[in-house]
């Protein structure tokens, strides 16, 4: 009961400040993409600048704000105006915006005849026009007037897939398609791509232990696992279709979570602003799938296929057993869930098998949280559900050679090892019903957790962005920031300063230049609050097309695959020294390592990705 209260409180809280729509993007973002018209013709509006104008009446009281965001434009033609050009955005108070262009008229000057005269050593150019009429200039000051026109048109629709304009006389539809997540081979991305994997390795090199011991053969191997995987994964048809099978599984279960949850919850299922969506449809996911995997735990279906995945990583990587058992369980199971098969061996583990538990924890998702991420990534779209289910997937399998690469790097194995491969036989629960109702239980908790979580994280944003917006204002940094950063940004926010604090870092692992800070600020989301967060900004920025580029997409996919955050090392200390009580101080002391761990092993992953799409 006490559980069922917990989580109802959270459900509640998280609608009532759920008002917001899950796509729902300021208008200039908006109109930065590729518009095409029915004709064919395309409006291409790409940041220039922006500018604040605010009206103030005579008692010096604000009345009026209105923003002006500068675009640059290519595309045809809209009636006989050329829409090359510099576009500005006005968005004016009474919530009406206006598209005004201004470009360069074609001016035709019909010449007759021209004639170079000198007069007491001073040259005139005599022009006579087609009337016959004649006009002297002097050279220093021939300038052919050009016109400029300008054209002004009222925006009557914006949406996520729509814009209609309209001028005096004229209406121009237009729409937009999100380009298409298949990229190409290029050599430039196997620079970057290289750029990136010798980056991330300097940096858990320098953060070594002892760098004298690392084992470069099992770095070697496991990058080489790694990259096959990718290659597999992305490239090759029949591993492809693999994981496409097990993503479909995924996609299945995401249809039999609905049916319940809308026997349960009704029309609050059709419901399309935030709270409502997590609220009835992705905690239900998440509630679902634990119990589905409590079942597939007890029948020992998921022993099988963890024994395999540690047996092969145990004889390739040379590592141990139990850790191998892990990190291989990691790729299902959640940080503190996984711990429970190699319970037996905690105590006896040396330091370098716990960080690599910890990191395995860091750097993989739970399949529960998993299933929850297909959902709103992919929406109601089946073909995009199932193509994310097979990114998810294969970003919680190549995280685990990742996870042992920068391991092993920070803190390299200095003992004797036991190599067996051993998997428990304990199983959850005395019977099948008994297992279900056991993951449900803990399910439930883990939805009532991660609704909690977003709940004051979320808050927290927005009080962090009132502040820092409050400062902004005060020292006239607001106008600064929309200068300097084109208008992406309307004044100073968190999302900005994490976003341009890891945009180096996004450049070097293969981001498209375009994208830098926005997957920089989903980065920080992930690493100072949660995953979750950023995959929820993930998911809203992919809906209203502010990716320049379809590669970064599928990158920060990649990079936000894992539980990195600060708020996982009191899990991991707590669930994981519940086990092992004895090691409480070894992972208190790994904590901060074990969190840089995680995070270079998801961006190791998706630095091979955005390597091999190209």
């Amino acid at each position: 009961m006490k559980n069922i209260f917990y989580i109802t409180i959270s459900l509640l809280l998280l609608i009532s400040c759920g008002n917001k729509k899950a796509e729902e993007i300021d208008d200039f973002t908006q109109l930065q993409k590729r518009w095409t018209a029915l004709d064919g013709s395309v409006l291409h509006l790409t940041k220039s600048e922006s500018k604040y104008l605010q009206f103030v009446d005579g008692g010096g009281m604000a009345v009026k704000k209105e923003m002006h965001q500068k675009f640059t434009a290519t595309g045809g033609l809209f009636g006989t105006h050329e829409i090359n050009g510099d576009w500005e955005f006005i968005e004016r108070g009474d919530s009406q915006g206006l598209l005004k262009l201004t470009y360069l008229a074609d001016t035709v000057l019909g010449i007759d005849s021209m004639s170079i005269v000198a007069e007491k050593g001073q040259q005139h150019f005599v022009l006579s026009d087609e009337q016959g009429n004649q006009h002297e200039i002097n050279p220093k000051d021939f300038k052919l007037a050009i016109s400029q026109k300008e054209l002004s048109l009222v925006i009557k629709q914006l949406d996520l897939e729509n814009l209609v304009l309209q001028s005096d006389t004229d209406t121009w539809e237009l729409s937009y398609q999100p380009p298409s997540l298949e990229t190409t081979f290029s050599f430039i991305s196997i620079l970057r791509g290289l750029l990136g994997i010798i980056a991330l390795i300097a940096i858990a090199f320098l953060f070594s232990t002892n760098r004298k011991k690392i084992s470069w053969r099992t770095v070697g191997i496991g990058l080489i696992l790694q990259v096959l995987l990718a290659i597999g994964i992305l490239k090759v048809g029949f591993v492809q279709s693999f994981f496409e099978a097990i993503g479909s599984f995924f996609v299945v279960i995401l249809d039999f979570t609905k049916e319940g949850s809308t026997f349960l919850f009704g029309g609050f299922m059709d419901v399309d602003t935030m709270g409502f969506i997590f609220a009835f449809q992705v905690l239900p996911t998440i509630i679902f799938f634990a119990a589905l995997t409590s079942l597939l735990f007890y029948l020992g279906i998921i022993q099988k296929i963890v024994y395999g995945l540690a047996w092969v990583m145990t004889k390739l990587l040379g590592i141990s057993g139990p850790e191998s058992l892990s990190v291989a369980g990691n790729i299902f199971l959640g940080q503190t869930e996984s711990p429970l098969m190699i319970k037996a061996y905690l105590e006896k583990m040396t330091r370098s098998e716990i960080m690599l538990v910890m990191t395995g924890g860091m750097a993989t998702l739970a399949g529960g949280v998993l299933a929850a991420y297909i959902a709103f990534l992919g929406g109601d779209d089946p073909v995009q559900r199932l193509f994310f289910a097979k990114h998810l997937l294969a970003a919680s399998f190549m995280a685990a050679p990742g996870a042992i690469i920068i391991s092993k790097i920070l803190v390299p194995e200095t003992e004797d090892i036991n190599t067996d491969v051993d998997v428990p036989k304990d199983k959850i629960g005395s019977n099948v019903l008994d297992a279900i109702s056991n993951g449900t239980s803990e399910g439930l908790k883990l939805a009532a957790n991660v609704a909690a979580m977003l709940l004051v994280f979320v808050a927290l944003i927005a009080m962090a962005n009132h502040i820092l917006g409050w400062f902004g204002d005060i020292t006239t940094l607001n106008s600064f920031v929309a200068d300097w950063t084109g208008g992406q940004y309307n004044q100073l926010s968190l999302e900005m300063l994490l976003g341009y604090i890891f945009a180096p870092l996004m450049w070097i692992i293969g981001v498209s230049t375009e994208d830098i800070t926005l997957v920089g600020r989903l980065l920080g989301e992930k690493v100072i609050m949660t995953e979750f967060i950023g995959y929820v900004s993930l998911a809203s920025l992919k809906s209203a097309g502010a990716f320049v580029s379809s590669k970064s997409i599928l990158i920060a996919t990649y990079m936000l695959c894992g539980f990195a955050n600060f708020a996982s090392i009191g899990i991991q200390i707590g669930g994981i020294g519940t086990l092992a009580p004895t090691k409480r101080k070894l992972l208190s002391e790994f904590g901060m390592r074990a969190l840089l761990a995680g995070t270079l092993a998801s961006l190791l992953s998706a630095t091979l990705v955005g390597m091999i799409l190209g």
